[in-house]
């Protein structure tokens, strides 16, 4: 296969066969000695299969060049990342692949002092991208404002919903566990027409679409994507709700008024650690006495995100900068005295199948991706985003929690 190269990822010159023999073995008794997981066979450049774990189906990967072995020795599962992306191994079933990683090395990677050294740059490119009101516009804007056709061509058409949907209610297709997600947040929030919801991070508008067309309810939506703005703009005037949803071109902290209801989906991921108490004292403040809000935000589980929140992912370098995916236990240390949560339900079983539809309409739709200018490397770095993020949903190592929140003022 012909290299692929991204600007982030380090070019490495070729290994010649003794130097890559060894790092092959280095690499390969390393991971073997640490795995506990199901069976996964490596085909090596040679045409050897190593094998690692046992089972009936094993995930396969072929390994196209033993730069890979350096990338992981130096950067651990960034660098087995980057290794796809530059196109040094390929899988047929990615998702077998990322699944049998993620369960061999116990959701901890490929990790050593020496990687994690090794990431420093990485790591304070990440702090550098802190969620401050310009970094948060920069950090949206590398991400939701590849253009709209681009999202168009994997999210579903009705709702242009990029969240968790809920197939579990019997849900056939995308659209339909898309509109169970809306509908289960209306009657987790008890719109009524009477309401003025506020929505912090508001997309192409499905949520406050939906919410005023089922409920009557007027909507204010807001988001800094500029992007995301312009669209749902006009899908507002298109569904005839211009005079009862107010989409803006706004940030969380310059919110102003007081609002029934709040909702907010899968926006928290992109506020930052440090920056969650301030966000949350923004929404007591906005928030009515006696009111409510329904927040879903995937969550990290309590036993490992203090060591998540200290470095830095393949995900936070190459997909979202800045992020920082919060645990339940974070998210109850960062509320004011006023506002307290009443339940908590993870509908994360059901961002697999989310993300596998969204990955069959990304693969459907792969020479319309390139048509619209995105390179081989940008659809190498999507595929293992899309296999990788549902590889994780699937084997819980990630959940999605959608939370009620009720102020006490």
């Amino acid at each position: 296969m012909a290299e692929v190269a991204h600007p982030l990822i380090v070019p490495l010159p070729r290994l010649l066969p003794p130097a890559g023999q060894l790092l092959r073995w280095t690499a390969l008794h390393r991971l073997r000695s640490t795995w506990r997981g199901p069976h996964l066979e490596l085909v090596l450049p040679s045409g050897e299969v190593f094998t690692l774990g046992a089972g009936t189906q094993p995930a396969r990967a072929t390994i196209h060049d033993d730069r890979l072995f350096l990338r992981m020795l130096l950067r651990g599962e960034m660098g087995a990342g980057e290794s796809f992306v530059a196109g040094e191994w390929d899988s047929e079933d990615l998702v077998a692949v990322t699944r049998a990683f993620v369960t061999g090395t116990a959701a901890r990677g490929f990790e050593s002092p020496l990687t994690r050294l090794a990431q420093l740059p990485s790591l304070l490119r990440h702090r550098r991208a802190a969620n401050s009101k310009t970094g948060s516009e920069r950090n949206i804007h590398a991400h939701y404002d590849l253009g709209n056709a681009f999202y168009e061509l994997f999210l579903d058409p009705e709702a242009m919903s990029y969240s968790c949907g809920i197939f579990s209610t019997g849900a056939t297709s995308l659209a339909a566990a898309q509109h169970a997600k809306h509908e289960r947040l209306c009657t987790l929030l008890e719109l009524a027409p009477s309401d003025h919801l506020l929505e912090i991070g508001c997309g192409w508008g499905g949520m406050a679409i939906h919410a005023a067309k089922t409920r009557g309810c007027r909507v204010t939506a807001i988001t800094v994507s500029r992007e995301q703005h312009e669209l749902a703009v006009a899908r507002v005037a298109a569904a005839g709700l211009a005079d009862r949803v107010s989409i803006q071109y706004r940030d969380y902290r310059d919110l102003e008024g007081q609002f029934g209801k709040i909702v907010s989906i899968e926006m928290l991921e992109a506020v930052g650690f440090e920056f969650m108490p301030a966000y949350f004292a923004t929404c007591a403040r906005v928030l009515a006495p006696g009111g409510t809000m329904a927040l879903q935000s995937i969550t990290m589980p309590d036993d490992r995100f203090d060591a998540y929140r200290k470095r830095v992912d393949w995900m936070q370098t190459y997909i979202f900068p800045g992020s920082c995916i919060p645990s339940l236990a974070a998210i109850r240390g960062a509320l004011p005295p006023s506002l307290s949560i009443t339940r908590a339900d993870d509908i994360g079983p059901d961002y697999a199948p989310t993300l596998r539809a969204w990955r069959d309409a990304f693969l459907a739709n792969l020479p319309a991706v390139h048509a619209l200018g995105f390179d081989e490397p940008f659809v190498r770095t999507w595929l293992l985003y899309l296999a990788f993020s549902e590889a994780a949903f699937a084997e819980r190592t990630l959940g999605d929690h959608q939370i009620v929140l009720k102020t006490s003022r």
